[in-house]
């Protein structure tokens, strides 16, 4: 016999947990109280685990003790390894984990049904199965749908995420790709699931739904291989979603409110986030899962001119003549690591009395806040990090802008050219400095390979090479 917490407490125990998950969702909306909201979140998960194992029926706590020290482990190598550059990928792998979940346990809440009706008259049910057996027509009716829904969103989730995992990795090619026929693969595989649907909740047998899964597995795989790498944060924010929805399904299936409501939490907030990074981009959420940046239309404008370089004697001249500067980071800037080096830059820009400020595009990286993560890990103070709403027009009143490793959201063409794919999309007004400093590696077009007219403006240098080395020779001219 082992301690069971009564249904009261459990509830209880449940409501706090969902409390603290709210607390944490609100405290990661500001710098200043993230810290705070993780460990809301923290607590809350324990608490959540802890009731769930506690909880009338639960057994085999020899295989769950196992099966959590397993994953534990893993979780502490995996944050352990994975620097902040690999946290979109790492984010997108977890969503397939929640996916695959709800697979599993959508087809395991069939077989259940299966063997309560296979049982030996008289036979003592417990668990899962005991709640199964107490349930009537209509009730089994309800709960067949929510497998059934549970297993599709589950299976597009699983591997939908496996796919944004590739293409953040690097492991498979950044450009939307499709078959021949496009989305109408889409649309026949969503048929077919409704129709094997309808199969099953007619007692069609197993096989349905595992066809459904299949072919969900299928449509996740096609839906996010035809997207493109520029749109991938927003795809990473609506897999969360769906990982959200899968796993509300799961908590209807096994009658668990906790997973209900963080569930629900997790899908609401992932689709909030979604429609703010699509309005950031100036895209509609259906056109962002219909393809990606880079389709077809009129050809966009090539860019004319040449670059100018600079190098760290330029860099240094023009920084010390400057009053006020704003730096505006993005993936670059995570991939050399350079965030240190930012920051002993802006340590040194104030110390001699300038004005220095960021600017953070919604989409810069490629994970929402991936650029504040990163500031705030190398103690730049939360003050002088800005939206780009609330410094956007400030620009032209700026000595000096620097770019370290962004594109897109700093392509003039979005204002002045209707042909590029980037067209309409707000971006940060950095041409508008008096000078623009960008820092990068090469000449080439950024991830999602649109030619950058800025970098051939005017008033624009491009101080080439590695984001941390070049910084660490401004640094040494500063001093």
């Amino acid at each position: 016999m082992h301690f069971q917490l009564a249904d009261g407490l459990l509830l209880s125990v449940y409501v706090t947990a969902s409390v603290l998950f709210i607390l944490s969702l609100g405290g990661l909306a500001n710098q200043e109280t993230a810290k705070r909201a993780i460990w809301y979140g923290m607590v809350g998960m324990a608490l959540a685990v802890a009731a769930t194992i506690l909880a009338p029926g639960v057994g085999h706590f020899a295989l769950l003790g196992a099966t959590m020290l397993v994953g534990a482990v893993i979780g502490l190598v995996v944050a352990r390894r994975v620097q902040m550059t690999g946290m979109p990928q790492l984010v997108a792998a977890l969503h397939s984990f929640v996916g695959l979940a709800a697979v599993f346990i959508g087809l395991n809440a069939e077989l259940e049904l299966a063997s309560i009706g296979s049982a030996v008259e008289g036979t003592e049910l417990a668990g899962f199965a005991a709640k199964l057996a107490s349930k009537t027509a209509a009730e089994i009716l309800v709960l067949k749908i929510e497998v059934v829904l549970g297993i599709f969103i589950g299976a597009v989730t699983f591997t939908g995420s496996i796919v944004a995992f590739g293409k953040l990795a690097g492991w498979i090619d950044g450009k939307p790709r499709k078959l021949p026929g496009g989305h109408l693969w889409n649309a026949a595989g969503v048929i077919a699931c409704v129709v094997l649907s309808g199969m099953y909740m007619a007692d069609a047998g197993f096989w349905t739904i595992v066809a459904v899964a299949l072919i969900a597995g299928g449509i996740g795989w096609h839906l996010i291989m035809g997207i493109g790498g520029a749109d991938m944060p927003v795809v990473v924010s609506m897999l969360n979603s769906y990982s959200g929805w899968a796993a509300a399904a799961i908590g209807f299936t096994l009658e668990n409110d906790l997973l209900i409501v963080t569930g629900s939490l997790v899908g609401s907030s992932g689709a909030i986030l979604s429609y703010i990074m699509c309005k950031a981009m100036n895209r509609h959420f259906v056109s962002v899962i219909l393809g990606g940046f880079g389709g077809t239309g009129e050809p966009a404008a090539a860019a004319s001119g040449e670059q100018t370089a600079i190098d760290a004697d330029g860099v240094a001249w023009a920084l010390t003549d400057a009053e006020s500067v704003i730096i505006i980071p993005g993936y670059g800037m995570a991939v050399a690591q350079a965030q240190g080096a930012v920051s002993e830059l802006v340590q040194r820009l104030r110390g001699k009395g300038k004005t220095v400020r960021f600017a953070i595009h919604p989409v810069a990286g490629r994970l929402p806040g991936h650029m504040n993560v990163l500031l705030a890990e190398a103690k730049v103070p939360y003050d002088i990090v800005l939206e780009m709403d609330e410094i956007n027009e400030d620009f032209a009143d700026t000595d000096v802008a620097i770019v370290i490793g962004s594109n897109d959201i700093v392509n003039p063409a979005a204002q002045e050219d209707p042909n590029s794919p980037i067209a309409g999309m707000p971006v940060l007004e950095v041409w508008k400095a008096r000078q623009v400093i960008v820092s990068k590696r090469g000449q080439g077009t950024g991830y999602s390979g649109i030619e950058n007219t800025l970098f051939y403006r005017e008033n624009t240098r491009m101080f080439f090479g590695d984001a941390k080395d070049s910084l660490h020779q401004l640094l040494s001219l500063l001093d």
